[in-house]
């Protein structure tokens, strides 16, 4: 920032004078970067692929074009980037809880941020939400004066949600409208809630987010843990379209609207498992229909005849908007209607049918309403006409009855943030970016904790995506959706990675070119790109040190690949993810294993770069210029993935 004000002394700028330059600049380079970014790749697709390696043609060209819709996605996400001054007026008298949400750290670490948020200047009160349950910490607070929260005995025999069940519990025992959030190492200012409850004189800001800043983060921040690209331009540009998300602290929410967004939510929820069960109803009617055996048709026949027209009817009413109630109330009642067509004689063949379908199997109905997997196994297993009469008879009644209240809080996702503030601009929220540093945190000091964390924002990002994707996600503008949706798409860079990284090595190792030839019509459409795009990143994250962000996008595609991989699989067959916090304490070692992937690809550029110039230097190939370029690109790579090595070898000194 001081190198900022020299520039605008020098010049003779005033800095709102050098912000609205700098906002129309971006918007110049954001479309230029577009046009020549597709006038390269329209070039590229109809040239200059190399047919004869058409594989690596291929891969290569899907990796450009998957960087061309990130940087389409980024610079609209920045098209509107919104610098706010200085805040509203704070008014007097709003009822505010400040939450302090912890499990299992370290309790003098805790008081920290116990003590400095009893001391915000505004009028609130301060609770400890304990999910560890843990006697040092009740006494803890005790001892400061801090209210202390723990889960309520209703959640025994239910998903705890991690972090999400955690904030819901506590909005069921507090009364606040407006709630700080704030992790057990976010020390705050005193300040903070002046700084932003001023928004909230606007009735429909339902979120105030702020900077998280780390204070114990050394020289050089070996583990990238300063965001100031995310928590900066990201966030502004987000901002302008309204979709500056929730980051899970240092932020304040209404609770209006969390409750009206949660009610609407769950409502959608019903209504989505009552279409499914529906659904299942109806194909364990069909295949029961398939078979009845001759004796079985006169006498069954009707009866499933009667079920299927009840699912017929029940999708009707819930088209026409009858509610819930109503429509499961009824299709019971014709259910049960259907069920009595079955003559009294046959009650001894009933009651032996339905051993199949006893607390098992209900038990695996109520679980298949949040599965599909399950429940389309249910649906297609082999039972007797009879046995499927009864199990779709009770698919709804059980689904009504322990149907799970609202959540205020979104439970879809390990990152419950972003997934509660996209259902909250969903349903027509207002978000704010306010960018003050207003609250001092603490990073991880070692590998294994930084990957830990990152995986668990990749993973649950990726599960937002396949669960709620905001691309159609009803209620977003179609600005929100792309806002949200360059978060989701930066996470699966892992693949166009790996492809980058071995494209060089292909080529000095086997001489595998992807292009039909380096000529200079290739570099008359691809420098000019690449120089544009390099010089928007430059305007956009002005003043801001982001080499490391970028080094660590690039050198944490194993990780990439693995969040979205395992959030797939849970997603699509009920694997479990876990949720781990972040240890807030180093964890000792080096961790060269965490990191194989990236040594072993730096292994392989050195080598083809040592290769690549002897056959040069020994006239072995006559290609120079190719050989050149693609020694530079490893060269590149090997330096962004350095990086890895700094932080498997990070040790803080005795003073840190």
């Amino acid at each position: 920032m001081q190198y900022t004000r020299t520039i605008l002394f020098r010049v003779g700028w005033e800095p709102a004078e050098w912000a609205a330059f700098r906002r129309g600049l971006i918007k110049i380079l954001v479309i230029t970067n577009l046009i020549l970014g597709a006038y390269y790749l329209l070039w590229r697709g109809t040239v200059s692929l190399n047919w004869h390696a058409w594989w690596f043609a291929l891969a290569l060209f899907g990796a450009e074009l998957y960087s061309y819709i990130g940087s389409f996605l980024f610079g609209l996400t920045v098209f509107r980037l919104k610098e706010r001054g200085e805040p509203p007026p704070t008014p007097p008298g709003l009822r505010v809880d400040v939450y302090i949400t912890c499990y299992n750290e370290p309790v003098e670490l805790v008081r920290k941020t116990v003590r400095a948020a009893i001391a915000i200047r505004y009028p609130h009160q301060t609770y400890l939400l304990d999910d560890g349950n843990s006697p040092a910490m009740w006494a803890m607070a005790a001892e400061e004066g801090c209210g202390y929260i723990t889960r309520s005995p209703v959640w025994q025999g239910f998903d705890r949600h991690a972090k999400a069940g955690n904030l819901i519990n506590a909005l069921e025992h507090t009364t606040g409208d407006f709630i700080l959030i704030l992790d057990a190492d976010q020390v705050p200012l005193p300040t903070i809630l002046d700084r932003t409850l001023g928004y909230f004189t606007d009735p429909l800001v339902a979120l105030v987010q702020t900077p998280q800043y780390f204070i114990n983060v050394p020289p050089g921040d070996p583990f990238g843990s300063q965001a100031p690209l995310f928590y900066g331009p990201i966030q502004q540009g987000k901002d302008g379209w309204n979709a500056a998300f929730f980051c899970g602290s240092n932020a304040v929410l209404r609770r209006e609207a969390l409750a009206r967004t949660g009610v609407r939510f769950f409502v959608r929820d019903v209504e989505r498992r009552i279409r499914r069960a529906l659904r299942e109803a109806d194909t364990v009617v069909k295949r029961a229909e398939r078979t009845l055996t001759k004796a079985d048709r006169h006498r069954i026949a009707p009866a499933l005849r009667a079920l299927r027209q009840a699912v017929r009817q029940a999708r009707h009413e819930l088209n026409r908007g009858d509610t819930f109630q109503e429509v499961t109330e009824r299709f019971q009642q014709r259910a049960e209607a259907a069920a009595r067509l079955i003559v009294a004689a046959d009650l001894q063949q009933i009651m032996a049918d339905l051993a199949e379908i006893q607390a098992a199997e209900a038990a695996e109905i109520m679980r298949s309403l949040n599965d599909e997997t399950i429940l389309a196994e249910l649906a297609a297993r082999d039972r007797s006409p009879l046995a499927a009469i009864e199990t779709v008879r009770q698919l709804i009644p059980l689904l009504v009855n322990e149907a799970m209240d609202y959540l205020p809080i979104s439970t879809i996702s390990v990152t419950e943030d972003m997934s509660t503030s996209m259902r909250l601009h969903a349903c027509g929220w207002r978000s704010v970016y306010h960018d003050e540093i207003l609250a001092h945190g603490l990073a991880p000091e070692d590998l294994r904790s930084a990957l830990q964390q990152r995986l668990r924002w990749a993973q649950g990002t990726i599960q937002v995506m396949l669960r709620e994707n905001p691309l159609t996600l009803p209620g977003l503008s179609w600005g929100q959706r792309l806002a949200y949706f360059d978060t989701m798409w930066s996470y699966l860079s892992g693949v166009p990675t790996i492809i980058y990284l071995i494209s060089p090595p292909l080529f000095l190792l086997f001489g595998l070119l992807p292009v039909n030839a380096l000529s200079n019509e290739f570099f008359w459409r691809l420098i000019p790109y690449l120089l544009i795009n390099q010089l928007l990143f430059a305007v956009i994250s002005w003043g801001r040190p982001t080499w490391r962000g970028q080094q660590y996008s690039l050198a944490l595609f194993p990780l990439w690949i693995k969040a979205v991989v395992t959030a797939a699989a849970n997603v699509w067959f009920g694997k479990k993810l876990g949720f781990i916090v972040t240890p807030k304490t180093r964890q000792a070692g080096r961790y060269f294993g965490l990191v194989r992937w990236q040594l072993a690809m730096m292994i392989l550029l050195a080598v083809s770069i040592v290769v690549g110039l002897l056959q040069l230097t020994l006239g072995w190939r006559n290609d120079g210029l190719p050989v050149l370029v693609n020694v530079f690109w490893a060269v590149y790579d090997l330096v962004m993935l350095s990086v890895v090595i700094d932080a498997a070898l990070y040790q803080p000194t005795e003073e840190q």
